[in-house]
């Protein structure tokens, strides 16, 4: 029964790997026995992450790319292929919102910032079409591979604030079905596509707006909370299973799919 959860061996690309949540998932990763290429448009993140992956012995290389360049993907791919010969499992974790991305409470949508919703929705939907584009060309030779977005419980339903994240998530899951589709009819059954959708989990980039400088729940968090029958934020690491899961023989006849991570979220309506 373990071996068909295994990616023990897998060369697995992690794009954003220099984050939070992209590290989380490499060191899972690593501790599973998979090859993890770290890819980050940072140095001195992508430096960092590699001591961290491989100083127990775990199988990492760091590579800077863009997730918005084809050149600088491609070049990635020739470097995995020449250091391991193959691809198995591309995660799309690059990815989030900005600060000036989001509205104010009480800031109208009229005055929302184009240039910042260039930037959301470009780093969120093309940060994860260019990187399939690339990859899965590789997974096609093959006839085999493994692709993992990241959507959001923003694709679910409208929450409020965050426009460009909203609508660049919502397309990312209309992707991964688009993508699964796609390479299941002309590849055959060996490629798979599938996203997960989290919920809420506090980060660097949403802390301001979910937590209080005293450290209490802003309204916004009461809000989320309430909304979550588990009662709770989720912590980082309760992705990682899901993630594995889908990539892993225990998922062969699964594609297509925006798996919740959200402590029912998406189910409760609120009453």
């Amino acid at each position: 029964m373990n071996e068909m959860f295994s990616i023990a061996g897998k060369v697995t690309i992690i794009t954003g790997a220099g984050g939070v949540l992209g590290g989380s998932i490499a060191r899972s990763f690593i501790d599973a026995g998979a090859k993890v290429v770290a890819l980050d448009i940072r140095q001195e993140q992508l430096d960092e992450r590699i001591k961290e992956l491989t100083v127990n012995g775990g199988e990492a290389i760091g590579i800077v790319g863009n997730v918005l360049d084809i050149e600088s993907l491609e070049n990635v791919a020739q470097k995995v292929i020449d250091q391991w010969g193959h691809i198995d499992i591309l995660l799309n974790i690059a990815g989030g919102n900005t600060p000036k991305g989001t509205l104010a409470p009480d800031q109208p949508f009229f005055e929302m910032s184009i240039p910042e919703w260039e930037k959301v929705t470009n780093l969120n939907l093309n940060g994860t079409v260019y990187p399939s584009l690339v990859f899965s060309k590789v997974m096609a030779e093959q006839k085999s591979g493994v692709i993992i977005n990241v959507s959001s419980m923003a694709a679910y339903s409208a929450i409020t604030r965050v426009p460009g994240y909203s609508a660049a998530k919502t397309a990312v899951s209309n992707f991964t079905q688009w993508l699964a589709s796609e390479m299941a009819l002309k590849y055959g059954d060996g490629i798979r596509v599938n996203a997960i959708a989290p919920g809420f989990f506090i980060g660097d980039q949403n802390r301001a707006v979910l937590i209080n400088p005293d450290g209490s729940l802003t309204d916004r968090s009461k809000k989320v909370i309430a909304k979550t029958p588990m009662g709770r934020f989720g912590d980082i690491t309760e992705l990682n299973g899901a993630v594995q899961f889908l990539c892993s023989p225990a998922a062969s006849f699964i594609t297509g799919v925006v798996l919740p991570v959200d402590g029912g979220f998406s189910a409760f309506s609120g009453v």
